[in-house]
């Protein structure tokens, strides 16, 4: 209770009558109780979890390790959405992710984009998928060459859910490609080969750069300010007969390279095989590099590649959480790989839903500093911006906004006599934030929303086409829900009737069964396809504002 100082039981000094205990005055303050920590149920965490936990300890949050039967505040996958089951909370995986980042699903993503804005996208390679283009592959690339003689192209073949360099190969013969009956369990994207690439060393390189999408509505997106640069282990050539199999001059996979001889390992960020993305940049400056503009095309390409993703993997999200429903809120960590060319211009080669968050090198348990160093910040970073105290907090602050009263003459006499007021104050914040470093994390958007907004034209499709799915777990249209979207949308022209539309739609679910896909209903990527075909073969795109040039504040 609030009792006089130096009374026993609440007795006046000198005797008397008890008097009841005080009430609190309007307006004092009140002793702050220590905050709830953060709870994050890390069992499904696997390779992440020495990372992850190196930053709740930093943060001061509690680990479960074991899981929990109450709710967390926080989920940490290591692969999908799908590995627990979640009601609330947050998941650091988005449902679709894994199947959108797939190269034959990123290829039509970016493919899409293409069409509609081919000078934006021009940072993806020509691609084909096979099987189904095999035979456009071979008369696009006899064109070219017709057009060309002097064109003398090497193409790389990537499985379409490979990782780690598996089943990669290079051709330089189209008919090379090898048309097995694997492709049909196992599509394939052929790509043209970058074949004079940006040299440090006289070794070929990559970027990994880590991006964080935190949230798809509104669609928010942040970039670490530092990545890796994996390295070659062989000095490279351009690509000729002699020289196509040698992996460890042409593919800078790590998982790969590490198992060369010459593979170098550093505990500087500057040498060895695997080096920090900002040694690299710092030697590209030192060279006369203008680091500034490579930085902001490198920024852009995220934005673009984020945009052409973003529609179909809202799909999977309203099919798995859908508007209005009870359910958890989700982020994730993506993992761009980028090549530079010897023009420094950026080129996307793909991206990863799990980027490796191992902080040791691979199969050998010996801790890397490079590693460490960015991985952690990463994960500490990404934690720090979906903290739910700050969600609360914020909400709060926009909704609880309580004026409180003046305290009268009476209540500030009272308080003098009370227990001293430096007890009742509030206690020093003990929030680790005040030793963290600065985040490392550096929002793309929304900050340049309006420099790239007029891209996102496909998710207004998205949007029609989430309408009218069905059930929740479903990706597809049926032939009903097909019919209601051609008419909604007004793909059709006047003089294009329902009719049609049903053949339309028979056209589009026999061509995926003729690829050997189980396919009875129309996807997403199949109702994009949808206005070409009904326009004769021509994609009508409405008219758009003159493009801007691209100025990022602070890029460095």
């Amino acid at each position: 209770g609030w009792a006089r100082r130096g009374s026993a039981g609440g007795r006046r000094r000198g005797g008397g009558k008890a008097l009841p205990p005080k009430k609190k005055p309007p307006g004092a303050p009140r002793p702050r109780k220590a905050p709830r920590p953060v709870t994050v149920d890390s069992a499904k965490a696997r390779t992440s979890l020495e990372a992850l936990r190196i930053s709740l300890r930093a943060l001061r949050w509690k680990e479960f390790p074991f899981g929990r039967r109450l709710p967390c505040d926080i989920y940490w996958h290591a692969v999908s959405f799908h590995e627990n089951v979640v009601y609330s909370g947050q998941v650091n995986k988005f449902p679709g992710m894994t199947e959108m980042v797939r190269k034959i699903t990123l290829s039509r993503a970016v493919r899409t984009m293409q069409d509609l804005f081919p000078e934006e996208y021009n940072f993806y390679p020509r691609s084909w998928i096979l099987p189904e283009e095999f035979t456009i592959f071979l008369t696009e690339v006899q064109l070219m060459r017709d057009r060309n003689p002097a064109w003398k192209p090497t193409f790389i073949v990537k499985p379409d859910g490979g990782c780690q360099g598996d089943g990669i190969y290079l051709v330089q013969e189209p008919t090379d490609v090898r048309m097995s009956s694997n492709l049909q369990s196992r599509p394939a994207v052929v790509q043209e080969y970058i074949s004079k690439p940006m040299l440090v060393d006289k070794l070929k390189f990559d970027i990994r750069l880590y991006v964080l999408l935190k949230s798809l509505e509104p669609l928010e997106v942040y970039v670490a300010q530092d990545g890796l640069s994996r390295f070659c282990t062989e000095p490279y050539q351009e690509p000729a007969l002699r020289n196509l199999h040698r992996v460890f001059m042409h593919l800078t996979n790590y998982s790969l390279n590490v198992h060369s001889g010459n593979f170098v390992h550093s505990d500087s960020g500057s040498t060895g095989s695997k080096r920090s993305l900002s040694s690299i940049l710092s030697q590209l400056s030192d060279s006369g590099v203008d680091i500034h503009k490579l930085w902001s095309e490198i920024i852009a390409l995220v934005i673009k590649t984020v945009i052409a993703m973003v529609p179909e993997l809202k799909v999977y999200y309203q099919a798995d959480i859908p508007s209005g429903k009870p359910g958890p809120s989700c982020f994730q960590i993506l993992g761009f790989d980028i090549l530079l060319m010897k023009t420094l211009k950026p080129v996307l080669l793909e991206v990863n839903a799990n980027p490796s968050m191992k902080i040791e090198h691979e199969k050998e348990y010996i801790p890397s500093p490079v590693d460490e160093d960015i991985k952690v910040a990463v994960i500490r970073d990404t934690l720090r911006l979906v903290d739910p105290r700050k969600k609360k907090k914020k909400k709060e602050d926009e909704t609880c906004t309580v004026q409180l009263p003046e305290p009268t003459p009476e209540d500030k006499e009272d308080l003098l006599e009370d227990e001293p007021l430096g007890r009742l104050e509030p206690e020093p914040s003990r929030s680790p934030e005040a030793s963290l470093p600065a985040p490392c994390l550096k929002q793309l958007l929304p900050k340049y929303a309006k420099q790239f907004g007029y891209l996102r034209l496909v998710e207004r499709i998205a949007a029609l086409f989430v309408r009218f799915l069905g059930v929740k777990g479903t990706t597809k249209l049926g032939p009903t829900g097909f019919r209601t979207f051609v008419r909604n949308a007004k793909l059709s022209n006047s003089g294009f009737s329902m009719a049609a539309a049903d053949i339309l739609y028979i056209d589009i679910t026999r061509k995926s069964s003729s690829l050997g896909l189980d396919q009875r209903d129309a996807g997403f990527d199949d109702v994009l396809r949808a206005p070409t075909s009904l326009n004769g073969g021509k994609t009508s795109v409405p008219s758009l504002r003159p493009l801007r040039p691209l100025q990022i504040a602070g890029a460095s």
